[in-house]
């Protein structure tokens, strides 16, 4: 068995706003009913985080949720930890119904860091950056140039995006020449 690799393989655009791979990172799909107190308890059990509100994302360290949609969360486990996770919920939520599915193998996460890196996101996608519409906690799926994406903002200067494993390095790309081209001023 050859051993796992990021999409990026330790990518990095440095400068005043660095753009950098973010390594292995355990992804699960998460569908069912966000109600249902069985899903929710496996979700804690699994990331030591509640299900989060539409729009937000909780993560802390390398475990977390966020909420895709109505039936969906997008759970978040250390890389290794991420084939144990999907069985614990499986056994959990036997018998509903549910579909979790590791994707961690086809998805990138691309870190945003800097203090203007708000600025270097809203130059791409179609989301009001403002910091009194998106804060800590946030959560979007949306669309980075040509390809879907999602993002939530980490801490004041970082945020998280994630990408198809097959746009990585363009998704990558076009976050550092949005960082490259510098300060618009907006924020």
């Amino acid at each position: 068995m050859s051993d796992a690799v990021s999409a990026l393989n330790g990518k990095l655009a440095a400068g005043e706003v660095t753009i950098r791979d973010a390594g292995l990172q355990g992804m699960i799909i998460l569908r069912g009913d966000l109600a249902d107190k069985k899903l929710a308890a496996v979700c804690k059990a699994v990331t030591g985080v509640a299900v989060p509100r539409q729009g937000k994302a909780s993560v802390e360290g390398k475990s977390g949720l966020a909420w895709m949609s109505p039936d969906e969360l997008l759970v978040l486990v250390p890389y290794e930890k991420a084939g144990d996770a999907v069985a614990k919920i499986d056994a959990a939520l036997q018998g509903t119904h549910f579909l979790a599915e590791n994707v961690s193998d086809a998805r990138a996460l691309i870190l945003v860091e800097g203090d203007f890196g708000r600025e270097v996101l809203a130059k791409l996608a179609p989301v009001d950056l403002h910091p009194d519409s998106f804060g800590l906690g946030d959560f979007r799926r949306t669309r980075l140039g040509q390809v879907a994406a999602a993002f939530w903002m980490m801490d004041e200067d970082t945020f998280a995006v994630i990408c198809f494993r097959s746009v990585a390095d363009y998704a990558f790309n076009l976050l550092a020449v949005s960082a490259r081209a510098g300060r618009v001023g907006h924020f």
